[in-house]
Parts: C-alpha cells; sequence; structure tokens
C-alpha cells in the first residue's frame, strides 16, 4: 500500500523531514530514486536536458560502486545526488546501528547531505540518531507527490495522471530510475514534464 499524495498526518508526525519546498514561484522538484540503472539511468537523464531540466537522484550505494561512470554524469550534468542506503534497507525492518552503518556504507560512494529513506519508512530513533552524526547526510528528504511508477498494476498513463492531478508549485515528485519502474517511467516523465512546461513551470534540483 502507497499514497500518492502524502497527507498532512504523515507529514506532522516527521516534521525534521522535508515534504516540500514551498515556493511562490512554478517550481517542482522532481526526484529520482534507486538508480544508478544501465538503461534507466541514461534514459531519464537524455529527456531532463531535452526539457532544460534539473533533478535530485537518491542513489543506492551498491548501484554507484556498480556503476560509477553513471554516477559521475549525473553530476556533471548539474543534477543533485543523494543517499538511499547501501543496499534499499527497510528502516522499519531494521535496527537502528544496522541502518546507520548502511547509510555510511552508502556515503563512502556518494557524497551529499540528503537523504532519502528507502519506501519512505524510518523510524523517530533513527532520525535520531543520523541528525547527532554530523558525519551523516543532514537533509532528509521525503515527498508529497508519488507518481507510482515502481507499481506493475498501473498503466504509465495512471502515473502520469498521478502526477499531474497532485503537483503544485513547491512540490518533490518521486519517479525510480530502476528496471522495475521503467515501462512507465518512459512514457510519463517525458508526458508530465511537458505537461507543465507548458503551463510555465520549471524544474529544480534540491540542494
Amino acid at each position: 500500500m502507497y499514497l500518492v499524495k502524502t497527507p498532512f498526518w504523515l507529514r506532522a508526525l516527521y516534521p525534521s523531514c522535508t515534504w516540500k519546498i514551498p515556493s511562490t514561484e512554478k517550481v517542482i522538484y522532481l526526484s529520482f530514486d534507486d538508480g544508478p540503472h544501465i538503461e534507466a539511468t541514461p534514459f531519464v537523464l537524455e529527456i531532463l536536458k531535452k526539457y532544460n531540466a534539473k533533478a535530485s537522484f537518491f542513489c543506492i550505494g551498491k548501484n554507484v560502486e556498480a556503476h560509477q561512470n553513471l554516477f559521475a554524469q549525473i553530476i556533471q550534468e548539474g543534477h543533485t545526488v543523494g543517499n538511499h542506503t547501501y543496499n534499499h534497507v527497510n528502516g522499519w525492518k531494521t535496527e537502528t546501528n544496522t541502518y546507520i552503518q548502511n547509510m555510511k556504507l552508502a556515503s563512502k560512494f556518494i557524497d551529499s547531505n540528503l537523504f532519502r529513506p528507502p519506501y519512505g519508512r524510518i523510524t523517530k530513533s533513527q532520525i535520531l540518531k543520523i541528525k547527532a552524526d554530523k558525519t551523516l547526510p543532514q537533509e532528509i528528504i521525503m515527498w508529497d507527490v508519488l507518481s507510482g511508477d515502481f507499481d506493475f498494476r498501473l498503466s504509465a498513463e495512471a502515473c502520469t495522471k498521478n502526477v499531474i492531478k497532485n503537483t503544485r508549485a513547491g512540490s518533490i515528485v518521486v519517479f525510480h530510475d530502476s528496471a522495475k519502474a521503467f515501462e512507465r517511467l518512459k512514457i510519463a516523465l517525458p508526458a508530465m514534464l511537458n505537461h507543465f512546461i507548458n503551463l510555465g513551470y520549471t524544474f529544480q534540483a534540491i540542494k
């Protein structure tokens, strides 16, 4: 189960996390989780370049280790990167110290002050431990719109509608540059970029 639009009560439970970035301008913060991926990430980079859009990539450490050239290309093309643990650890099912060590392992490959917990699942004790250790990324970035591109039950058109219906100025939107999401991503991403750019929006990376 997942929520396309993050409700107020969930944001209120984790006030130290960033769920959206309030803006008076037409700005959207596009983000991608789970890469780099040998097929999906080059596609995403090509589409972002076509639309002159910047984004944030929350990368899995083991994938960065395996695809260092792709990771370097993300940065070279003006996007930001974030820590997404070394091997996509679920914080609700992982003891705090083990979770922290997994983050630290990922940090050996990802130099960033941004962190996104896989699945958005993190405990308050894990947050406290992260905030107390200044060697770890200090900005915990969540989202307010989830495309659902990872969901094989959805069509690409449904993913596009999810984003278009729920995105506003300042929204943090999540797609995935992964094998699981690619069939929906390759249709939904250019469609939503085209829609919002035609409305006068720009896409910026989280810093």
